[in-house]
């Protein structure tokens, strides 16, 4: 983990969730009485987030002991006790919940994930995630995929150069974004990847017919489409199906020979996996 990152993200959903005191616990606990809590897991998935649940204990409270039995990318199952934290009791509740909810989301997403890659493993394409994140949290959820076993697309918009729709019409076509886009990158002295969405045949002859890119994106084929694009393209680029592409759908686009399969639904709408943290 990227420890600049996820200090500032912990120091700020503590903010958002403290205020000026965890009130409850202020009133009812004793400041210096001390617990157990152990993270029940609730369902079958994959377990993503301990790394920074262990991070979270470490920045509230430094002298928390915690015993871990399991580590991120574990298949879990109902009833498997993930880690036990031991120590100040006002420490350990205010950071259930951030826990929690990170723990929880990045499983969701890691369970998600996972299951499609198993649906791809007799085929050689693999599943990108996108943009198509929670404000915030795209590190964390980005990071949830790569332990799930997905591959990472670009991080935001200064790690590739991505020619959608909107930037071909804004540029007055495919060449002239493609050209400019090159230009660019010269002009910067940048070493990035450059890929360009394609939504029909006649586009995607354009990009051939130009070159200089390093992947092309295939939105809205559906599968029929697709295999005769990739066949098209002959292996002269990478190339990426996308465009609400459902998990049912996974095994007819990856029959087609296309390298990757993109899914903002990995992050945009998973379901949380279920686990609690409970005192013992």
């Amino acid at each position: 983990m990227d420890k600049q990152i996820i200090e500032l993200f912990i120091k700020n959903a503590i903010a958002e969730d403290l205020g000026d005191g965890d009130h409850t616990s202020l009133s009812t606990i004793p400041a210096d009485a001390v617990g157990k809590a152990k993270l029940i897991i609730k369902e079958e998935g994959i377990l993503a987030g301990l790394e920074l649940a262990l991070a979270i204990f470490n920045h509230i409270d430094p002298s928390l002991q915690i015993n871990v039995f399991l580590k991120d990318g574990a298949e879990v199952k109902f009833g498997d006790i993930a880690f036990t934290v031991e120590g100040n009791t006002h420490s350990i509740l205010l950071a259930e919940r951030l826990v929690l909810n990170c723990m929880q989301r990045m499983s969701g997403i890691a369970t998600k994930t996972n299951r499609i890659v198993k649906v791809l493993e007799p085929y050689h394409t693999k599943v990108l995630d996108t943009r198509k994140t929670t404000p915030g949290l795209r590190y964390l959820e980005k990071l949830a995929v790569k332990i799930g076993g997905g591959v990472n697309h670009r991080i935001g918009l200064y790690d590739m150069i991505l020619i959608k729709d909107n930037h071909v019409d804004y540029a007055g076509g495919i060449a002239n974004a493609i050209h400019a886009a090159n230009d660019y990158l010269k002009q910067k002295q940048k070493q990035l990847e450059i890929e360009i969405e394609v939504r029909n045949f006649d586009e995607l002859e354009e990009v051939l017919a130009t070159g200089s890119v390093n992947r092309i994106m295939l939105d809205n084929f559906k599968p029929d489409a697709l295999k005769k694009a990739v066949e098209r393209i002959g292996g002269q680029y990478k190339t990426e199906a996308s465009g609400g592409i459902v998990e049912s759908e996974i095994p007819a686009y990856a029959a087609t020979g296309v390298d990757y399969i993109s899914m903002g639904a990995l992050t945009h709408s998973v379901k949380s996996l279920d686990m609690s943290l409970k005192a013992f």
